[in-house]
């Protein structure tokens, strides 16, 4: 039996290993490949990791809080992961773990349409806003970020920046703002990577975040990575004000599906895979 694993803690809420057994079965693998969940403190992961090959691990997942440990624990990682910092996807051959950065291109894909001239503002700071972060900058959009602690933001704006310095004649157009800045200006794209709004939080997304409903519309997008039983409350206000909505479930689903394809060498089943991750069983 080939395994595979996300590793996280909390990781009980996971729709990865519904999302990806259904995609092993309908592909053919059920019988050979399995995938589940590992709760891991910061202090075991390394070990672990150390570990999975020889108990017959082929990958993992990696989610919050051990992105940026998982991309140290590695031997070998793609440019991307390098350069945003962070890896979500872990793959074990010939004695060698290699990291990858699925969230980045899972984020793209998802996104309904391309931001347009008013750019892009990106909420919180930490491994999937970088991943976030990279792959709007990547693609040529004007990225605004905000974070509760600005300081954070300010660092994650100059280390992507820093990173991709030499890559292209003019540099990402990344910036940190302030609440004042993110409450008053327009965007096209707004993506929530905080966990504000986090099923049971009570938290009031336009309390907690620089948003206002004014703000909002049809002619925005709103991608939020938070997922659970139910629609956020951000989702909720912003579908009733009529912007166009992604919720964190199908960006699980793209990036699954990039992860999907790295192990197995298939093209993921996207519809077997959405349909699973939605009913989270």
């Amino acid at each position: 039996m080939k395994r595979l694993a996300v590793l996280g803690r909390p990781v009980s809420h996971s729709r990865s290993p519904a999302m990806q057994n259904a995609a092993l079965e309908a592909v053919g693998l059920g019988g050979e490949w399995a995938y589940e969940a590992i709760e891991v403190s910061p202090a075991e992961l390394g070990e672990l990791v150390g570990s999975l090959a020889e108990r017959g691990f082929v990958g993992a997942n990696v989610t919050i809080p051990h992105k940026e440990a998982a991309l140290e624990l590695a031997d070998e990682a793609s440019a991307a992961a390098r350069e945003i910092g962070a890896a979500n996807t872990l793959s074990f051959a010939d004695g060698r773990i290699a990291a990858e950065n699925t969230d980045a291109p899972g984020l793209l894909a998802a996104l309904p349409r391309a931001p347009g001239s008013r750019g892009a503002l990106v909420l919180g700071a930490g491994g999937s806003a970088r991943a976030v972060v990279w792959a709007l900058g990547g693609a040529g959009a004007k990225v605004d970020v905000w974070n509760r602690t600005p300081e954070r933001a300010d660092q994650l704006v100059r280390s992507l920046a820093a990173a991709a310095a030499g890559s292209a004649d003019d540099g990402p157009l990344l910036a940190p703002v302030s609440t004042e800045q993110a409450r008053t200006s327009d965007y096209d794209l707004i993506v929530n990577c905080t966990a504000v709004g986090l099923e049971g939080s009570g938290d009031d997304p336009f309390a907690a975040l620089p948003l206002e409903p004014d703000r909002l519309g049809p002619e925005v997008a709103l991608i939020d990575l938070v997922y659970g039983h139910c629609d956020t409350e951000l989702v909720r206000r912003a579908r009733d004000l009529g912007t166009e909505v992604i919720d964190g479930v199908e960006v699980l689903v793209r990036q699954g599906a990039e992860s999907f394809r790295i192990w197995t060498g298939r093209e993921a089943p996207l519809d077997v895979m959405r349909e699973a991750a939605r009913r989270g069983e």
